[in-house]
């Protein structure tokens, strides 16, 4: 939630509205880092492609492979991944609901330990403790919070996967659209400051956005991501550069 959004109307129906709803998941994560990825090997292609000084041609084929390819294996990886946390979350849940079932007595000690570290005691401890182990799933919901510190709101892997897949394709195309026009409209070397300019546009509008979901200021954000997205493809310039001779 971008953090002026997070300010939000205080009375009961609205805090009840808000609450009856839960907690939603998040994918900024996932767009930021498919289009941050898509941009940065991308370019790091063109980069590297430029420094060895092959040809056009060389950098659209090896630039539209890695869009697809490397597109989709993100995306697979990202599905995989957001798959197995949620795995991993029902196989604790199951875990915890078969503890609560055979040793209610040792589940109830640990709900008792925990509220004990927040600061409750005497009488509001013991309320508070019967409070949750009278409801099962508010029972287990809060030892998967406070023992495993596991959020509530599952994300959904395809979801995560096509965030990623888009994101990387998107920001990926940017650095060969110059290229796709030095054919008969601009030169290879205007193509090749073409593309550093895009692309250097693209990682400052992803970590100027990206600001909009944290307290870091907008330029600061952006430039922090395209110093870094640039950063990586001077290094895959240098290595092209270097190894030009040997190939």
């Amino acid at each position: 939630m971008p953090v002026q959004e997070m300010f939000h109307d205080h009375s009961a129906e609205s805090i009840r509205r808000r609450l009856e709803g839960g907690a939603e998941a998040s994918y900024l994560r996932d767009w930021i880092y498919g289009g941050i990825d898509g941009a940065v090997t991308t370019f790091a292609i063109v980069c590297g492609v430029v420094g060895a000084n092959f040809s056009t041609s060389v950098i659209l084929v090896l630039g539209a492979a890695n869009i697809v390819a490397d597109g989709f294996s993100m995306a697979a990886s990202n599905y995989t991944g957001s798959k197995a946390e949620n795995d991993e979350f029902d196989r604790i849940r199951a875990h915890e609901e078969m503890q609560v079932e055979r040793d209610p007595a040792g589940e109830i000690r640990e709900i008792r330990e925990i509220y004990r570290s927040k600061g409750f005691d005497g009488d509001d401890l013991d309320r508070a403790v019967e409070i949750i182990t009278s409801d099962k799933k508010l029972w287990v919901d809060t030892m998967l919070t406070e023992e495993y510190g596991l959020p509530m709101s599952e994300r959904s892997p395809l979801k995560a996967a096509v965030g990623t897949f888009i994101a990387f394709m998107l920001c990926g195309l940017v650095p060969l659209l110059p290229f796709f026009l030095s054919e008969g409209f601009i030169t290879r070397q205007d193509a090749t400051w073409w593309s550093v300019g895009l692309t250097g546009v693209i990682f400052f509008g992803i970590g100027s956005l990206k600001s909009r979901w944290s307290l870091v200021g907008w330029w600061r954000s952006g430039m922090e991501t395209t110093v870094i997205g640039l950063g990586a493809a001077l290094i895959a310039f240098g290595i092209g550069f270097g190894l030009k001779n040997f190939i």
